[in-house]
């Protein structure tokens, strides 16, 4: 017998996640934000981190770096904080913590693939419900599938990736008061930065709501932090699945510099979103081009012939998102970072080539 019979057959069957290579390219694919810190910060960082005691094990509570987290970015006073390596580690501690025989997850889709990857690895059913042609949330069959199959788990992205799209507000409320206190609704703000719209200044009116964060697309991807807030209950069950120490020293020493400077990253996201309008206007004055609104840092857009023309781009050392194959209603669409003006000129130019080339 081979040993990997070992395996689930439901991992057996998986890719490994792929990230292609980007060495040479105009890296637009991964919602990164483009700008570096300014050199002065670089230095003190530098500094800072070289009085980091790497040969210790990092301070268990972490209650610096959560009392920055709130300071600086808005988490409401009396509200527990659990930290994450990344969002996607927050997001498997929530499917070990509700993996109870039977239970399920529910989300939009397309949506964030790692929903439904954690709720598989989890060992739990995933139930997606396809948004509108538009990519708005289909509120109808949202409802009508929380009552059918009162997930324990029900993901709101805000806003979603890979559409762009915010949702209607008021759908989401519909939403958390149609799960009620039979499930916990995770809305998953990953990039509010570039959205300035957030559910974290009501978690008193929700005791199901759970808000998620991540600093990546904020500037600091390369660090792995996030964090959520929500119900204190909540917040003290998902605690005890938490990795010991899963925050190291220079993740917890970086975010804590640099969250005292915020205002450094509070900048260039207002920057990006500059860039964004500029972008999104010169793809709308392309008649081949059908662009979709966006909250986020990145833009939908649909194209003939996407495939070859992300070929194309390829070619050019551009290199962006094909989501085309990820669901029905993404066919032939392109997912691009906003990035700096001189990299989405770039882009513009190459496109427009690799359109005209057809």
């Amino acid at each position: 017998m081979s040993i990997t019979k070992l395996i689930r057959p439901e991992i057996a069957s998986l890719s490994a996640y792929h990230v292609p290579d980007a060495s040479g390219f105009v890296k637009l694919d991964a919602m990164e934000n483009p700008y570096l810190l300014p050199p002065d910060m670089q230095q003190e960082l530098a500094q800072h981190l070289a009085g980091v005691a790497l040969n210790r094990y990092p301070q268990p509570a972490y209650a610096s770096l959560k009392q920055l987290l709130a300071d600086k970015l808005g988490v409401p006073a009396g509200h527990d904080i659990v930290l994450g390596n990344g969002s996607d580690e927050l997001i498997s501690m929530v499917s070990i913590a509700c993996a109870k025989p039977g239970a399920k997850v529910l989300a939009p889709v397309p949506g964030f693939v790692m929903y439904a990857m954690s709720a598989l690895f989890a060992g739990l059913e995933f139930v997606g419900v396809d948004l509108n042609p538009d990519f708005t949330l289909n509120k109808a069959a949202m409802l009508a599938l929380i009552a059918e199959h009162q997930p324990a788990i029900t993901y709101l992205a805000y806003p979603n990736n890979p559409t762009g799209t915010l949702y209607y507000a008021d759908d989401m409320v519909a939403i958390l008061q149609a799960v009620g206190n039979k499930g916990i609704v995770i809305v998953d703000e990953a990039y509010q930065p570039f959205a300035q719209a957030s559910f974290m200044s009501r978690l008193a009116e929700f005791d199901n709501l759970v808000v998620m964060r991540t600093v990546s697309k904020l500037g600091l991807a390369g660090i792995r932090l996030g964090y959520m807030a929500g119900n204190n209950a909540l917040m003290h069950e998902f605690e005890k699945v938490r990795p010991p120490y899963n925050i190291n020293v220079l993740t917890q020493a970086a975010a804590e510099f640099v969250l005292n400077r915020v205002e450094v990253l509070d900048d260039q996201a207002a920057e990006l979103r500059q860039q964004r309008a500029s972008l999104m206007a010169a793809l709308a004055s392309l008649p081949e081009v059908q662009v979709f609104p966006s909250a986020a840092n990145f833009v939908l857009i649909r194209v003939a012939n996407a495939e070859q023309v992300f070929v194309k781009l390829r070619e050019q050392k551009i290199l962006v998102k094909n989501v085309g194959k990820m669901h029905n209603l993404l066919g032939n669409c392109l997912r691009i970072t906003v990035s700096t003006r001189e990299e989405n000129a770039l882009f513009l130019a190459a496109l427009a080539a690799s359109l005209s080339s057809k």
